[in-house]
């Protein structure tokens, strides 16, 4: 099949099966968009769910939608008989803060870590098995949480399935299998765009403008051209920390940059002088909007 042309800078949402690696599904939908991809958020072969797939620039938002909460459905295998109040018990205890370790199969250091569940919700129970949903933050092990939950009812427990329905603004909702990537690109080439384009997402859709900073379009193309922003040139931001990692965004909702906040949102105020944040990772093009800044001499 000949791919289609014209995907441009898009995130596609792709329903992962089990089997497979997040590379290699990854990589299937690169050669059927027939453009250079990347992904956000890896999900083990034996999981599914949603994984982002993103084509051109939109790679670079890698490192904003990694740190996006997650949600899964669960279904864990007790080891024993533990009754619906002990379990009940179990998921109250684990939710919140919680310390965990990564497996001992996973590919980054095994350093201990804080994650935050955010919801931890028993959806059934039928003899041992255990239906659970689960809101975390990104870089929670559910394996982990299972083999804690066993730990903590006295008859130990095992992840026998996981998926994952939500990664950040993107839900199961929004995904696509890869035959549904296929059909849409074979209509594509037959002239019909309509299927592809509902399919690709714009860059603006994964993160939002109303969270990020607003400026002026005198800063725009400033900002496209790497100087850091200043205060001046923000009509209205949210509240951030030093060294958080925000968009940046146009008055008409187009997506700019990710910048690095210089100072937190205390200390400054939009309209004051002063540096607020640099750009690090820039979407827009130089001379999409009108120069607004004058080079020295």
């Amino acid at each position: 099949m000949k791919s289609p042309a014209g995907t441009g800078d898009r995130i596609v949402i792709i329903d992962k099966p089990r089997g497979p690696s997040s590379h290699q599904v990854t990589a299937w939908a690169g050669e059927i968009l027939g453009a250079d991809v990347g992904h956000a958020g890896t999900l083990d072969p034996a999981v599914s769910g949603v994984l982002a797939v993103m084509t051109g620039r939109a790679v670079r938002l890698a490192p904003l939608l990694l740190k996006e909460e997650k949600e899964y459905v669960c279904l864990m295998r007790l080891h024993g008989k533990a009754g619906s109040k002990g379990i009940a018990d179990a998921f109250g205890e684990f939710t919140g803060r919680i310390y965990q370790r990564p497996p001992r199969k996973s590919a980054v250091a095994r350093n201990l870590r804080i994650r935050t569940i955010r919801e931890l919700e028993v959806l059934g129970v039928e003899d041992r098995l255990v239906l659970f949903r689960v809101v975390c933050d990104a870089g929670t092990y559910i394996r982990t949480l299972c083999h804690h939950l066993g730990l903590y009812l006295g008859c130990g427990a095992h992840m026998q399935e996981l998926r994952r329905t939500r990664s950040g603004r993107f839900d199961e909702r929004m995904a696509h299998t890869l035959q549904d990537l296929v059909d849409a690109c074979v209509l594509a080439e037959q002239g019909d765009r309509s299927e592809l384009e509902r399919m690709l997402l714009p860059l603006e859709h994964a993160v939002g403008g109303e969270a990020g900073v607003v400026v002026r379009d005198s800063a725009v193309d400033a900002l496209c051209h790497g100087a850091a922003l200043s205060g001046v040139g923000i009509l209205r931001s949210p509240s951030f920390r030093r060294g958080e990692l925000v968009t940046v965004w146009t008055g008409k909702g187009e997506l700019i940059c990710l910048g690095e906040a210089l100072v937190s949102s205390e200390k400054t105020a939009p309209g004051e002088h002063g540096l607020v944040i640099a750009p690090r990772t820039v979407f827009m093009a130089p001379g999409t909007y009108p120069r607004g800044w004058k080079r020295r001499t």
